[in-house]
């Protein structure tokens, strides 16, 4: 029995030293570019933000062709989310969470549309649409006035409601 144990210990020993010795051959160390392209994270500071700009009335048309049927006239919920409305809900018995009441950042909404919307297709709205919708959305609750333009240059300054609302690791952008 003896040789046995020996004979099973030396077996296991060359196959973990095979194993460790062996290096995996998988995929290859991806391009500078190909990171870039699937690094589109949007800070609170918007200093990442893509070129672009989209108004109020423009956002109107992006949102009937690809959120309403999802989110609802006006973005007043549907088969999905409520996205509006419910501004100062939040301490109160009936919480709404919405873009609006809850999110604290309007440069957070930029980089959820554009990661994840709309459903069936993400990543397929231009940044002037993702502007536009963003600039409709907000301007229903008249968080921006009803001719407002969003860009890379004004998203960031936009004031949501529920901004201190949240402790952050991040640093402040100013106010």
């Amino acid at each position: 029995m003896p040789s046995n144990r020996i004979l099973i210990a030396a077996v296991l020993g060359l196959c973990l030293a095979g194993t460790a010795l062996a290096q995996p051959r998988l995929g290859r160390v991806a391009t500078p570019d190909e990171i870039a392209k699937q690094d589109i994270t949007i800070g609170p500071d918007g200093a990442t933000l893509p070129p672009g700009a989209g108004s109020v009335a423009d956002g109107l048309a992006v949102y009937e062709a690809n959120c309403k049927s999802c989110h609802g006239d006006k973005g007043a919920g549907g088969p999905m989310d409520r996205l509006t409305g419910g501004i100062g809900s939040l301490t109160s018995g009936t919480p709404v969470k919405t873009v609006a009441s809850y999110w604290p950042y309007a440069t957070t909404i930029f980089d959820y549309v554009r990661r994840a919307m709309p459903y069936p297709a993400p990543q397929s709205l231009t940044s002037d649409e993702i502007y536009a919708v963003i600039a409709y959305l907000l301007s229903i609750d008249k968080i921006v006035p009803e001719d407002a333009v969003l860009s890379e240059k004004t998203l960031a300054q936009v004031r949501m409601p529920n901004r201190d609302g949240f402790i952050s690791y991040y640093p402040k952008p100013p106010r």
